[in-house]
Parts: structure tokens; C-alpha cells; sequence
């Protein structure tokens, strides 16, 4: 694991490198470990925050919702696509009462809630929709793992939306909800953005079978475009596995090393997401329930490859991070034999060296090489003859 240093320990580093010298804005080695040490430090502060929501739930009664995770925006925020073959009605910012009302149609209704820290929101839709208590509090716990749960009138999903973050290389995770019910679908996630986007315009458009399918195929669409976001994630991730590679083999630097540290948290994060939703979505095909038709079945079972599929990538993934580590250490061990090999061999010629200067430095009286008058020059050609045959020799050893 990472070691990460409180914000004091990095001031004192910070000063330290200043007071000392080896602090220099053209020092890119200094830079990059200061960053790594203020990003581990707030990651580090960021768990802390998590562990101490996750205590609010202790004592409290089975049922009871309590929002758990980071707040990221202020008002909760619900869209409506209200379709079927021949018609479409969508409603921006409407409220409660607009979806219980569409939701009694027999046209296909998709409520999608950005939000799920309005606990008095919740509360409300658990009663407009008959919504058991521990479904509620599994909505508003966004450390949730992902699961699926049959209820009379509904089937309750959980799991996680993955997005690649292409400026700081890092994958963004967010919790999803979806309800599934007679004619209607309801979505609930942290924030406003998701990855449904292309499942709206399929509704807009009318292209597919889509508007022609019932409420289960639209909560199908909606697992779909989440699994298919978890390829662009993990081939992003390969993206960058790959280019980190070819830097540790050719040129390793202590920095490769926190990178790699960095992106075996993201791989950790979705192997978290996706080991779970491989169970889910097994059980989701096994499931006899009228509100799942045979037609979607098979979606379903294709939808349960795809996630096959990932699970795949993200262990090689995986295994390739962990060799890339054990590649750095080689590299940098071979780095350090390569340096004492240099270091051995220079000593090596200086040593005969040392021994005739060491002679000749003496200042004994009876020296008859001291009375010469070429012993001067002799003495360092014997040296120059000396040190030349050494290199020489150890090239031939290729020990240089």
C-alpha cells in the first residue's frame, strides 16, 4: 500500500528541501514526490471522512435511511421519458407527483433522480411506490455493494457507473440504483452526469426495439450502457498500463512507481465493482419473475458474457500491474548493479595505481629511483601502461 504523510510531515518536507538546497522548480524528481505526498495526504484525509460517515449508521434500526458517501450536489434534480411505439413525452425538473401519476400509464415511464441525499425525497418515493424500508437505505448508502432483490411489485438493482477520468488518469465511481416495476423505471444516482446518454437518444430517435419493449428491456438498456462504459474504463486503463511500461523498461523513475501504486487502486476499484455485478446479473437472468419477459432473457444472459468479458480484463489488468512492479524493481536493482559495477572498476584501476604513488611518497633517504633523472616520467608511464591494460582487459571481459 501507498504510505501517505499528514499535511505536516509535508510542509516540513517542502522546508527541509528549501533550507538544504535541493529544492529547485527545475528539479522534476522533487516536484513529482511533493504531489505524490500532498495527493496521498488528502486521499488519506477522504477515507478518514468515509469511515466516520459509514459509523452514523451504528444503533440504528434495520430501515432507517442514512446518507452515506460525499454530497455532490445541492437540489435533487428528476427528468421523466414517458414513451412507447408511437408517442414520446419528456419532462425536465418535474416532481414526485408527476411520477407517480406517468407511472400508473401503461406506457413506459424512466424517472431518473440525480440525488440521493434528500433523505425526505427518498421517504417520499418509498411511499408513492410502496418501496420496502431497506431498499431506501440501501439507495441512500452509496457504499452499497452492487445486488439485485426481488420485492412483490418491484425488483430492486444496485451497482456501481464507472468513468474514466482522461486528466488525471483516474477512474471516477458512482452509485447507481434502479427500480423496476410494472411499466416504469426508476434511476438514482449521486450526481447529475451519467452514462445513459446514448440510451436516450435510442428513445428519442426511435431506433431499435427500445420504445417497442417493455419497462424491463429499458432497465436492461441502462445495465448495458453502464457494462459497456466498464470496457472504455478498463481499455483506458490497458492504455495507460502499456505506455507506463514501456517508460519503467526503458528509463524507470521513483515516480513510475506511485503511478503504478495509483493505478492499482483504480484496477482494485473495479474489480470491487464488477466481481459483484457478475453474481448480479446471473441472478438477474434467473430470476421467474413476470416483471422480467422471456424476450429480455436473452439480453440478459448477453449482458452476463459482457461482464465475463470484463472481469477478464480487469484480472489481466491486474496481473500486469503486479508484473510491472516486480519490472521496476529489476530495473532499478540492475540500474544500481550496473552503477557499483562502474564504481568497482574504477576503484580496481586505481588500486595499483595507489600502491606505486603510495611508494614513491614515502620519504625514505635511500631511494635510488628518487636520483633518476627520468624516474619521473617512468613512473607514470608505468602507471599510464597499467591503468590502460586494466581497461582493456575488462573490456575484453565486457565487464565495461
Amino acid at each position: 500500500m501507498r504510505q501517505t504523510l499528514p499535511a505536516p510531515h509535508i510542509t516540513c518536507a517542502v522546508t527541509c528541501g528549501i533550507v538544504f538546497g535541493s529544492y529547485r522548480p527545475a528539479d522534476s524528481y522533487f516536484q513529482s514526490l511533493l504531489l505524490t505526498l500532498i495527493k496521498s495526504s488528502t486521499m488519506a484525509r477522504k477515507q478518514r471522512k468515509a469511515k466516520i460517515r459509514r459509523g452514523i449508521k451504528s444503533g440504528l434500526a434495520p430501515g432507517t435511511p442514512v446518507f452515506i458517501g460525499e454530497r455532490k450536489r445541492e437540489h435533487t434534480h428528476i427528468d421523466i421519458f414517458d414513451f412507447n411505439a408511437e408517442s414520446l413525452q419528456e419532462f425536465t425538473d418535474v416532481s414526485l407527483d408527476k411520477c407517480s401519476e406517468l407511472a400508473t400509464e401503461p406506457t413506459v415511464t424512466w424517472v431518473n433522480i440525480n440525488g440521493v441525499h434528500d433523505l425526505e425525497m427518498l421517504e417520499a418515493l418509498g411511499k408513492r411506490f410502496n418501496l420496502h424500508p431497506l431498499t431506501l437505505e440501501d439507495i441512500a448508502n452509496t457504499t452499497q455493494r452492487p445486488k439485485v432483490e426481488e420485492f412483490p411489485d418491484y425488483l430492486f438493482i444496485v451497482m456501481k457507473m464507472l468513468v474514466f477520468n482522461e486528466e488525471n488518469n483516474d477512474i471516477e465511481v458512482e452509485h447507481v440504483s434502479l427500480i423496476l416495476g410494472e411499466n416504469y423505471v426508476i434511476s438514482l444516482l449521486e450526481d447529475e452526469g451519467d452514462v445513459f446518454d446514448t440510451v436516450r437518444e435510442r428513445i428519442r430517435s426511435g431506433k431499435g426495439r427500445i420504445r417497442k419493449m417493455k419497462a424491463d428491456f429499458l432497465a436492461y438498456s441502462l445495465l448495458d450502457a453502464v457494462v459497456d462504459h466498464y470496457f472504455l474504463a478498463v481499455e483506458r486503463i490497458g492504455d495507460v498500463i502499456e505506455s507506463i511500461d514501456e517508460r519503467v523498461l526503458a528509463d524507470p523513475k521513483p515516480a513510475d512507481i506511485h503511478e503504478i501504486h495509483e493505478l492499482k487502486r483504480d484496477v482494485l476499484k473495479l474489480r470491487k465493482a464488477v466481481w459483484p455485478l457478475r453474481e448480479e446479473i446471473g441472478s438477474l437472468d434467473k430470476i421467474e419473475s413476470p416483471l422480467l419477459r422471456a424476450e429480455t432473457g436473452v439480453f440478459i444472459r448477453d449482458l452476463y458474457d459482457h461482464t465475463i468479458q470484463v472481469i477478464d480484463m480487469v484480472e489481466t489488468c491486474r496481473d500486469l500491474l503486479g508484473g510491472m512492479h516486480d519490472t521496476y524493481l529489476s530495473s532499478m536493482s540492475n540500474r544500481m548493479n550496473e552503477v557499483m559495477k562502474m564504481l568497482t572498476v574504477i576503484a580496481t584501476i586505481f588500486i595499483p595505481l595507489t600502491f606505486i604513488v603510495g611508494i614513491y611518497g614515502m620519504n625514505f633517504r635511500h631511494m635510488p629511483e628518487l636520483e633518476w633523472q627520468w624516474g619521473y616520467y617512468v613512473v607514470w608511464a608505468v602507471m599510464i601502461v597499467i591503468g590502460g591494460g586494466m581497461v582493456v582487459y575488462f573490456k575484453r571481459k565486457k565487464w565495461m
